[in-house]
Parts: structure tokens; sequence; C-alpha cells
């Protein structure tokens, strides 16, 4: 009996075995597979990398990347959702905003990002940020009761920049600013977010744009010492020495303060040379001569910083901005004064701005104005810097095809083409000007005190209405002449038309409608 009863354990441990070995087996086949397949979902989730993509090149300036998301990107339901938890730091909201259009932002149609803004699937979300267009779109009415017409390249001039930086610098030091407020708001949105981004994604994604944007505010020092820009301007040289991290407390005060005014971009092929076979000089203050670099050291303010920069979208924007023209002068032109004006024009204008708004031939244009000729606000001339333009020497050092060669420091402002003159009030380089006939003006004639923002268009002295403190909540922003970087000086004296009859000076505004 008892080697039977043995027998029979014996037979059962063998029975028993392979059950215990496929289940090993099984176990270690799970501790192999479950990893891989793990990485294989974290990998098809975090590594692709591309900008949502238009076919249309207007859609493409208006939505497409220069690569920045890649850097400064936020995530677009953190993007959605910050101006309504932190609707307390906008100026002026309204109840039915989608986001920033009390910021001057455009928005179109349904689309819930405004025109400007671009977006890229990164790391595992959809991010998003500027592009060209936020600084070189804005919009136009031609009665306060009309509606808004877009109009791409022209100065973004409602678009309130500095406005823009500090939101998102106060928001994200805001009690607010945390998943406790911003995941409710997401939902309210319409986000749908799975678990994995509720509890994981999301809260990290929160933390890391909160850390990144303070360390962005504290490149950007500079902005909490200066006055209030006021819409359709920015510092852009100040701004980009945030990329060599600049000592800000070593600045001196005339660096200190760089605003100019948004500028237009149309007929970029025709600023490529000036009569003598030279490159034209570009930027207010001339500081460049070739449109490629020029077009490079711009997407910087989009975040496209050398190692993401996507060279392929913007050289589609270069290639139409090349010839994209400003849209005609959309009221009607008394063409008797108009050719009054025109002979006048000749006299005074055409060696300096070109023979017309499609031909820029002329002896100076493209050369640099120097500053004691000019006389206009020097500040932004000072805050060019040649340690500045050193350091830009060093960008893309890596890439000789794009490496920057043609900075500069020069003694004052470009004479520029005028081409679509009529949409890029206020006029000088820093938009201490609101209209054409004002700037015919000496500067003791022209208004110390005006309203910047509105898109109505005024004909009779062409520029956007300026006696405007408020319209439908909203209010505009009041530009003083009498602070650092705001002087409506210069630009005056015979050689500039300000001592011409008052005839004289209506028929040359009306010969530039035709620009």
């Amino acid at each position: 009996m008892a080697d039977q009863k043995s027998l029979a354990d014996e037979l059962h441990k063998h029975r028993e075995r392979p059950k215990r070995c496929r289940c090993w087996k099984y176990l270690c086949l799970l501790f192999i597979l479950l990893p891989i397949l793990i990485s294989i979902y974290l990998a098809a989730r975090f590594l692709p990398n591309h900008a949502v993509s238009y076919a249309a090149i207007e859609e493409h300036f208006k939505y497409g990347s220069t690569g920045g998301e890649q850097n400064l990107g936020i995530p677009y339901w953190i993007w959605r959702a910050a101006p309504h938890i932190c609707s307390d730091i906008l100026p002026d909201k309204q109840p039915d905003d989608i986001g920033f259009e009390s910021l001057g932002m455009l928005y179109e149609d349904d689309n819930t990002l405004p025109v400007g803004v671009s977006s890229r699937r990164h790391l595992g979300i959809d991010r998003v940020f500027l592009n060209c267009a936020v600084c070189h779109s804005s919009t136009l009415r031609k009665t306060p009761e009309s509606e808004r017409e877009i109009i791409l390249g022209m100065p973004a001039n409602r678009l309130n920049f500095m406005g823009f930086e500090k939101f998102f610098f106060q928001c994200v030091n805001s009690e607010k600013f945390n998943r406790t407020y911003l995941i409710p708001e997401i939902d309210r949105l319409g986000a749908d977010l799975s678990l994995f981004d509720r509890y994981l994604v999301y809260p990290l994604a929160i933390w890391i744009t909160q850390e990144r944007l303070k360390l962005l505010e504290s490149r950007l020092d500079f902005v909490y010492r200066q006055p209030d820009w006021g819409p359709g301007r920015v510092d852009t040289f100040n701004a980009a020495k945030a990329i060599f991290n600049w000592d800000w407390d070593r600045a001196s005060e005339r660096e200190m303060i760089g605003t100019t005014d948004f500028p237009s971009i149309w007929n970029q092929r025709q600023r490529k040379l000036r009569d003598d076979g030279k490159p034209m000089e570009l930027h207010w203050d001339g500081n460049n001569d070739k449109v490629e670099e020029r077009n490079l050291s711009a997407a910087f303010g989009s975040g496209a910083i050398p190692p993401i920069t996507d060279h392929e979208a913007i050289g589609r924007i270069e290639d139409w901005l090349l010839d994209h023209k400003p849209p005609p002068y959309p009221f009607a032109i008394d063409q008797q004064l108009a050719a009054k004006g025109g002979t006048i024009y000749k006299q005074y204008c055409a060696e300096c701005h070109g023979a017309s708004g499609s031909d820029f031939s002329g002896a100076k244009v493209g050369h640099v104005e120097a500053i004691d000729s000019i006389g206009t606000d020097r500040w932004r001339l000072d805050s060019y810097t040649f340690e500045l333009a050193l350091n830009q020497a060093t960008l893309y050092t890596g890439e000789e095809e794009y490496r920057f060669k043609r900075f500069r420091k020069t003694n004052g402002y470009a004479n520029l083409p005028l081409d679509g003159i009529w949409l890029r009030a206020p006029y000088l380089h820093n938009g201490s000007v609101p209209t054409l006939r004002d700037l015919l003006e000496t500067s003791d004639q022209r208004p110390a005190l005006f309203y910047r923002g509105n898109d109505v268009f005024d004909p009779r002295n062409v520029g956007f209405a300026t006696d405007v403190a408020e319209e439908n909540g909203r209010k505009y922003f009041r530009f003083d002449t009498t602070i650092g970087g705001n002087s409506n000086k210069g630009h005056e004296g015979p050689a500039y038309g300000t001592e011409l009859t008052d005839e004289q000076k209506v028929a040359l505004v009306e010969y530039l409608k035709t620009f």
C-alpha cells in the first residue's frame, strides 16, 4: 500500500511540474512583453514631432509653424484655459471672448486659435505658440459699424504684445495656475482628457509650463523697467538680448528702451537691392541688409532658435512674401488732386522713399539717414548696441548657410519704401504720429496725446481713429509722446514738407493713398 501511495504521489508531481513550468513561462513572457508594450506606447505617444500643416499659403502664413513650439510652446488646453482662470489679469475681457481678443489677437470663423498662432504635436501633447502673422496681420473697418477685414502683411497695430507677455508671466505666478483650477476649466472647454492625461500628463505639463515661463520672465526682465508699449509696438532687440542672458543691471538707461512699431512686410523681392546695386538696409535702423537673415532673426520672436528652426516652413513664407502686395486703397481717390500731390511727392519724398508705391527707385532709398539729419526719437537706435551686433554673429555658427554675418551698428534710421503706407499708421519708427496729415506738421503741431489700437480708418487724414478712448467695453491705449522712446519730433523742416501750404499737404496725402 505504501508503495502504491508513493507511486501516486510521484505521478501527481509529474503532472503538476508542466503546469508550474507553463505558469513561469507565461509570467516571464509577461515581464518581457509588458515593458515592450509600454515602451511602444510611450514612444508612439511622446516621440512624434510634427506641426499642423496647411496647403494654402495664406493659411500657412496665418497658422503654420516656424518651429518655435518646441522651445516656447504652451500646451493647447493650458493656452485655452489660461485667459479664463486668470481673467482678472486680462484688460477689458468680455464674457463671450474665446481667449485673447482683449490683447488685440484676431480670431476668425470657428478657429479656437488666433491668427498668428501655430500648433505642433511635441512631447506627447499639442503645443502652440506664435508665428510671423501675429506681428504682421491686422484688421480694417471702413466705419465703426463695418465688419472687420483681416489684412495679411500689414503691421499688427492692434496687438498688445507687452500685455501678452505680462499676462502669462503674471498668470503662471498666480495661485490659480495649478491643476486644481486648470483641469476643471480644461474639462469645461471640452477637452475630454483620458485618465493618463488627467492625472499624469497635464499635471506635469502645468508644472513644466510654469517653470519655463518663470525662466523666460527672468530673461525678459527689462519689460518691467519700461513704460507700456501699447498696441502695435514691440521692443525687438532688447528681447533678442535674452538669448545671450543679458545683464540688465549693467545696461545703460539709453539702452533700456527700444520700442518701435511693427513693420509691414510686403514686396520683399524689391527690398533686396537699391539703386546702386547694393543690398537695401533693413530694419528701422538699417542694421541688416539681407532679407533672409532678417527673417531668421525675426523668427526668434516666435521661439525658433537655431537648433529647432523649421527652415522649410519659413522658406514657404519667404517665397510668398517676395511678391505679396498690399491691398489697394478701398475708398474713392480724387485723381486730379492726387496728380498735383504726385508732383509735390516727386520733389520732396521720392529720393528717400521711392518713385511710387510700386517703384522703389531713389538715390537714398534703403540707405541709413543719420540721426542728426532725420532728428527722430533716438532711443531705438541707442538700444541696439555694438555688443549685441557682435553676439548675433555667433548665432547659427554650426550652420554656415544660416550663420548671421550682416548685423551691424548704424548711426540713424533707414529710408524705407512706402508701399501700402495708408495701412501703416501710426507713423515714424516708434508710431508717435497718428496720421499722414499730422506727419506733415511740425512736431509742436502734432498730437501730443492720442489713442492707439483702433482699426476704424480715417480716409481724410489717412490713419486710424485716434480720438476714441473706449468702444464696446474695450479701452484704447492712451499714447503719450512725452514718455521716453515716444517722442514725435523729427522728420520736419523744409526738406520734409512741413512748410508746405495746407492745400499742398492735402494734395500730397491724396497722392499717398495711391500707394
